[in-house]
């Protein structure tokens, strides 16, 4: 009879180890299950977050390029505007300087209308 009673011990003892070793398995599968679950959610995250970056500095990039050639263009404005201004204030120049020779020429066409008339 006691032996008996060891026997049944014995055999309940390894049934919870056997139930014990189970739920640990079962515990540490579902642990390492809610930790791939957690990164990859993580991941997603993360992912989304490299490929927003990424557009970002695609942007950017675009963005100087066009900032850039803006600023060429716009140096090339200035420089045809400058250039504009130069050839106004050469007409203008040159518009003295055809006033002055005309008023040159009839200063002289007058002397020498007065000195023909003189002569006569």
């Amino acid at each position: 009879m006691l032996s008996n009673l060891v026997k049944q011990h014995q055999s309940r003892q390894q049934t919870r180890k056997e139930l014990q070793e189970k739920r640990k398995k079962d515990a540490v599968v579902a642990a390492t299950a809610l930790s791939h679950v957690l990164v990859d959610h993580l991941n997603a995250g993360v992912a989304q977050a490299y490929v927003n970056q990424k557009k970002l500095d695609t942007e950017t990039r675009i963005l100087q390029a066009n900032a850039a050639q803006f600023s060429k263009q716009t140096m090339q404005w200035l420089k045809l505007v400058e250039d504009f201004n130069t050839a106004l204030k050469e007409i203008g120049d040159v518009e003295n300087w055809a006033k002055s020779i005309e008023t040159d020429m009839r200063t002289i066409s007058s002397a020498l209308e007065y000195a023909y008339r003189k002569a006569d």
